[in-house]
């Protein structure tokens, strides 16, 4: 039986750190042995200091974790990062330094010229900036970034017309859910039967992300990005254009065929 990577959890309590551990669930290859996050939790176990959010039980695998502080040294061999943007520089930071792999989906560290920004079905290659990054550092700990969620689903529908045809202008609106607010979110009397037209940030990411993924000139413009009335899904209006114009029977013909090429997100 192969060993499993020992896995610890930065900001464990959260909507997106308990998603890391119901997925990690009775994984083949990896094993939750470490759950970090705010003082408030720290010294409690995880039952106690987690109000679980997501369908289903809290994983009995985790309920007696003793909370400790998002920084090393942690036992574990493989960080998974959860961590608000505002604090993870300097946690995630501290963990490569002390020898770790962070794996982050938080956005501090995303647009750094040696981080990879990771969505392995088309920018693979963005792993070999792990190697750049530990020689500009002298650590063998390093950090690897996914991008914002809106981002990778343009990028991946993107990414075979970028590969083809060229990509010369991209224009974005996106409808997110509220749980991206985190909990307890937005106030109900200010999303029921209304939309919130701006999230702060959100459009710059989506640009600078997705021309660092698919390397692309400053082509994208995402003209809306608010949140509506719903927990997990995220609509988007994209409209591209090519630097030469395609009839459709050509594009028909192609996009199709490029796009089922892709291998499936496992």
């Amino acid at each position: 039986m192969t060993k499993k990577l020992r896995v610890g959890i930065l900001g464990a309590t959260g909507m997106v750190g308990q998603r890391f551990i119901q997925l990690l669930r009775n994984h083949p290859q990896f094993e939750i042995t470490a759950l970090a996050a705010s003082d408030r939790s720290q010294g409690k176990t995880f039952q106690e200091a987690c109000t679980w959010r997501l369908p289903g039980e809290m994983p009995s695998s985790v309920k007696a974790m003793t909370v400790v502080a998002p920084e090393p040294p942690l036992d574990c061999e493989l960080i998974f990062s959860s961590l608000p943007g505002d604090i993870a520089r300097e946690s995630e930071g501290a963990f490569a330094r002390a020898g770790f792999p962070v794996i982050s989906n938080s956005s501090a560290f995303r647009m750094d010229a040696d981080v990879p920004l990771l969505i392995p079905e088309i920018n693979h290659e963005h792993l070999a900036l792990i190697d750049v990054q530990r020689k500009q550092s002298g650590q063998q700990g390093y950090i690897v970034t996914n991008p914002n969620c809106s981002t990778i689903m343009l990028a991946l529908a993107l990414a075979p017309l970028q590969q083809k045809f060229g990509v010369s202008s991209v224009v974005a609106t996106t409808m997110q859910a509220l749980s991206g607010a985190g909990y307890p979110g937005v106030a109900s009397l200010d999303i029921l039967g209304n939309v919130i037209p701006y999230i702060a940030k959100e459009e710059e990411k989506m640009e600078e992300e997705t021309q660092k993924l698919l390397r692309m000139e400053e082509v994208l413009h995402t003209k809306v990005i608010g949140q509506a009335p719903a927990v997990t899904m995220v609509a988007r209006a994209v409209r591209r254009g090519t630097p030469v114009p395609r009839s459709r029977l050509d594009l028909a013909e192609r996009e199709p065929r490029d796009v089922q090429a892709a291998p499936r997100r496992g």
